[in-house]
């Protein structure tokens, strides 16, 4: 009899302590999914206030040497241009001018990197008029903002356009001329380094002068349409700037599709729940770049709209039609950039519910095999104490009852979840 009853409890022992060990492996495991998880969260709270800091924590940032995208870069020559503009007539370059032309009107166009008083005592030998030291200053400022000024003799536009160049901190995009296809490298997820630089343009009632950069794409666009015979002769110095203003805000537009697409990807990398992202510098960085964008359109808007309120009773319907589709073309690219930082805004903010979404649905499913695990730990462990009398112990079919009770209760349990709907949406996260 005692001979029969040693096997069954030598094995009930056996399975028990099996069982245990894998239970406790599987609560190692399971401690270490959960601080696995608690780390991932801990980080994706770091970065969203990474990306909440004030700019200049990016200026901390060494960016890598960028490459040059060139956008319809025209390079003018750097010498002193004067252009003689008449209605109906060629436009001739002359080398020299004693006095303004009975009819027509002249055009002095400079590079900002020449010597000033050349064209500032030309000016005024043929207007009679000296231009401020305080606008020479303007002039020579490559960082002044867009704004406008007035004399009683002359008027003063300063417009922040785009460089000749955009500066990609990656070479494997490569833009050319408006029209082309941009190539983009699918591990090219570097930001736009939108650079711009002012033209200055004096505007005398017969007189224009321009100082731009040595190069500048939209007043070379339009001299060149000009000189060709493109397009009509513009009748007044207000005519010609306004074609140069409309070029200029043009390249800005060309912005909004390169912009459009990085951030699409972005977005789509933010979602994509198969690799992490982890690219938030380039992303903290491409917004400050739409913040910059925004700042100069509004720069802009306010220096148009003071110059035509100046000449609003003086401006004729057809001019002042076309001020305002200038206006209203600052504002398609301003509106762009502010949907753009909504975007990205908005994007960020999707990935932290997403990446929130996910780590509960992992807890859900933990939870439920902890659940599932938790009555057939009780029964090991009380079967598995030190007493001589247990219920059952001695029962030759004790231990095969036991698991089948436990495989038993593990099916209701599932069911049960199954029922409460609890168990629905665990698998989505492995997708």
């Amino acid at each position: 009899m005692q001979t029969r009853n040693v096997v069954p409890r030598s094995l009930v022992f056996f399975v028990a302590a099996t069982i245990f060990k894998i239970g406790l492996r599987i609560a190692k495991n399971v401690a270490a999914v959960i601080i696995k998880i608690d780390e991932n969260v801990q980080q994706g709270l770091r970065r969203e206030m990474m990306l909440a800091v004030p700019f200049r924590r990016a200026a901390l940032r060494l960016p890598a040497k960028p490459a040059a995208v060139h956008i319809n870069s025209r390079k003018i020559p750097g010498i002193m241009q004067l252009l003689l503009i008449e209605k109906d007539q060629p436009i001739e370059r002359i080398d020299s001018a004693e006095r303004l032309p009975d009819s027509g009107w002249l055009w002095i166009d400079a590079a900002v990197s020449e010597p000033a008083e050349p064209w500032r005592e030309l000016a005024e030998k043929l207007t009679g008029v000296r231009i401020f030291d305080a606008h020479m200053t303007d002039v020579a400022n490559e960082t002044h903002p867009s704004y406008f000024d007035n004399t009683s003799d002359y008027e003063v536009v300063i417009f922040r356009g785009l460089s000749a160049q955009i500066e990609v901190s990656d070479d494997k995009t490569v833009r050319a001329a408006p029209g082309a296809e941009t190539h983009h490298s699918p591990i090219n997820t570097q930001p736009y380094r939108i650079k711009s630089a002012p033209i200055t343009f004096l505007l005398f009632p017969r007189l224009l002068i321009t100082v731009r950069p040595e190069e500048a794409p939209a007043i070379g666009a339009v001299r060149t349409r000009l000189m060709t015979n493109a397009t009509r002769i513009p009748a007044t110095p207000v005519e010609l700037t306004y074609r140069v203003l409309n070029a200029m805000v043009d390249r800005y537009l060309e912005l909004r599709q390169p912009l459009t697409d990085k951030l699409d990807r972005w977005q789509r990398n933010l979602l994509d729940p198969r690799r992490p992202f982890d690219d938030w510098h380039a992303l903290l960085e491409q917004r400050i770049e739409i913040r910059k964008l925004e700042h100069l359109c509004e720069e802009q808007r306010d220096a148009i709209q003071e110059w035509r309120d100046h000449h609003l009773e003086q401006l004729s319907d057809a001019m002042n039609v076309r001020l305002s589709d200038l206006l209203e073309h600052i504002a398609r690219v301003l509106n762009h950039a502010q949907r753009l930082e909504q975007t990205a805004e908005s994007a960020v903010q999707l990935h932290f519910s997403a990446t929130a979404n996910r780590t509960n649905q992992i807890m859900r499913t933990l939870t439920i095999i902890t659940a599932i695990f938790m009555p057939l730990t009780l029964i090991t462990g009380i079967y598995g104490m030190n007493f001589k009398e247990i219920p059952g112990l001695d029962w030759h079919w004790g231990f095969w009852v036991t698991l089948g009770g436990m495989g038993l209760v593990a099916c209701l349990l599932m069911l049960f979840f199954r029922y409460k709907q609890y168990t629905r949406g665990t698998g989505s996260s492995r997708r």
